[in-house]
């Protein structure tokens, strides 16, 4: 059990991040956390939903959380954030949004860290912004990856999950170019993911999860026929991983496997979750099913945090029709995780 309010960090100033972020709030689904942002962008999106905005309450730290008065924001601001942020225009890369998302996400980890905040809910970020104003990280599974690194510097290998009500997918490889995302396969790689998973989602079942591991070539490679990663590397992964304990299985062929894990009414699935090698091939079945209730868990850390399944929707920021049912999403899947429930 975490202990600490939940934080939530503001994402890219002109992005939905502040709008959904105040609409999770005004519907009571996340009254309970911080926010951790600038006021001025936080009330100028407030005023999108509502004429009067919403009053903020400046905290110092997050247990102050216990002093706001009923119906105000609680806010974090972290130190050097760049001024004039909320005069910027919606829907647009902005060097300065991208310095000011990375600050929230340094500052929300440091207090997580200090075991001041019990878990980390962000807000979308834009990958343009961020590299704009000099951040050397592709997302935000890098840069936490990084913020979460001991002092010798050695980095946590963390895994990205995403996960929405039917079906929970962990990814061997995430933000690289797919001929590189083949390179990267090896047999190392798909058994610390396994084991990554094994360890960070228990609890399903009343026991460890039972993971499906997709291959990467089409039906699973055809004993050789079609690529032979599946004989060379995966399958001695997950027999490596079953020695270890692990309820890992496959590899099954990628177009089909994830129906065996998707959960509906009348169908007993046999697997909790699907690990799969590459980006695209895990997470087009996840987003197809919907994006509206997705969550991104980044698994390894040794803090929770989760996100929205979307991005900062540049095309409608700004005009208070942002939908915040995956950040509610996340909020309930991080409250669940810090409680050790998930």
């Amino acid at each position: 059990m975490k202990t600490g309010p939940l934080l939530i960090t503001m994402g890219d100033a002109a992005g939905i991040g502040p709008e959904i972020v105040l609409r999770a709030f005004l519907q009571g689904r996340a009254r309970d956390c911080v926010v951790v942002g600038d006021s001025a962008v936080m009330q100028r999106a407030a005023h999108r939903l509502q004429p009067l905005g919403v009053p903020i309450a400046l905290l110092d730290e997050p247990a102050d959380i216990a002093a706001v008065p009923p119906g105000a924001l609680p806010l974090l601001r972290p130190d050097g954030l760049p001024a004039g942020l909320a005069e910027l225009p919606w829907g647009q890369v902005d060097a300065r949004c991208g310095a000011a998302a990375a600050e929230c996400i340094r500052a929300a980890v440091a207090l997580v860290r200090e075991g001041r905040a019990c878990g980390i809910v962000t807000a979308p970020i834009h990958k343009e912004a961020l590299a704009a104003a000099g951040v050397p990280y592709p997302g935000h599974t890098e840069m936490l990856q990084a913020l979460a690194a001991g002092e010798d510097g050695v980095l946590l290998p963390v895994r990205m999950m995403l996960a929405n009500e039917e079906l929970r997918v962990v990814l061997v490889t995430i933000h690289v170019a797919l001929r590189r995302a083949i390179e990267l396969i090896s047999f190392d790689a798909v058994l610390q993911t396994l084991r990554i998973a094994h360890a960070s989602v228990p609890g399903w079942r009343g026991g460890p999860p039972r993971i499906a591991v997709a291959g990467l070539n089409p039906h699973a490679g055809e004993g050789g026929l079609f690529g032979d990663e599946e004989l060379r590397i995966i399958a001695p992964a997950i027999e490596a991983a079953r020695a270890e304990g692990i309820a890992a299985a496959g590899p099954f062929p990628p177009d089909t496997v994830f129906m065996r894990a998707r959960r509906r009414p009348g169908y007993e699935e046999p697997f909790d979750l699907v690990v799969a090698m590459t980006h695209d091939h895990g997470l087009i079945p996840v987003k197809y099913l919907g994006v509206e209730h997705g969550v991104n868990v980044t698994l390894g850390l040794p803090f929770v945090r989760t996100s929205p399944d979307h991005g900062t929707a540049f095309d409608i920021a700004g005009q208070g029709i942002a939908d915040a049912s995956s950040l509610i999403a996340a909020i309930d899947t991080a409250r669940a995780m810090a409680a050790g429930a998930a």
